[in-house]
């Protein structure tokens, strides 16, 4: 049965996509999930509205737009190292709280939709050592999306895990050159643990 699968979220998302293009799927994760499914036998359409910088708060404002107008029987979202970044590059702050007030605004337009949910755990990896001071608000936003996740029954994928066992056994820079955005071993690292973690 054919499905549509919506990608929504930053940077990590959009990576290389046309945003002029509501075909091009880019190069990063979304593009390398939407190959590994059609191999495996899926039948689907997918639709990757990524842009950089993005914030949660962004994806609500666009979530019509860019989400439910797209009709998804899946919405996977990809949200939360930029409400962590700008806090310590931009002064621009967002409390868990908020942080979790407008990831529950997506979660439940989606549901009530009808879709169904997968959540993609934000990522770091400490390559400047600046960074190791980020998981102080990164980790409780990582809680969050786990948490409703647990609440809406949704497909957790696990990539903050996933990252941080890989960057024990390989160079970090080799899989998020800047400590965020994948190399192409991180896109396919990305994509492979999507792939694994998600059975609709």
């Amino acid at each position: 049965m054919a499905q549509n699968l919506v990608f929504i979220g930053d940077s990590i998302t959009e990576d290389g996509r046309r945003i002029d293009d509501p075909y091009d799927l880019g190069v990063g994760y979304v593009a390398r999930v939407a190959r590994r499914r059609a191999e495996a036998g899926f039948d689907d359409r997918v639709v990757n509205t990524g842009i950089g910088g993005n914030r949660a708060v962004d994806l609500v404002a666009r979530f019509d737009r860019d989400g439910l107008a797209h009709d998804p029987d899946v919405v996977s979202i990809h949200v939360g190292i930029n409400d962590t970044w700008r806090r310590y590059d931009g002064g621009e702050a967002t409390s868990t709280e908020a942080f979790e007030a407008s990831y529950r605004d997506l979660v439940t337009r989606a549901t009530d939709a009808g879709a169904r949910l997968v959540l993609i755990e934000p990522f770091l990896l400490a390559i400047r050592p600046e960074q190791t001071t980020w998981r102080e608000d990164l980790d409780p936003k990582i809680e969050v999306v786990r948490a409703l996740a647990r609440e809406f029954d949704a497909q957790l994928v696990e990539a903050d895990v996933a990252f941080t066992r890989a960057g024990y056994e390989r160079d970090p820079a080799g899989l998020l050159w800047d400590g965020v955005h994948p190399t192409d071993a991180g896109r396919e690292l990305l994509a492979r643990t999507w792939f694994e973690s998600v059975t609709i």
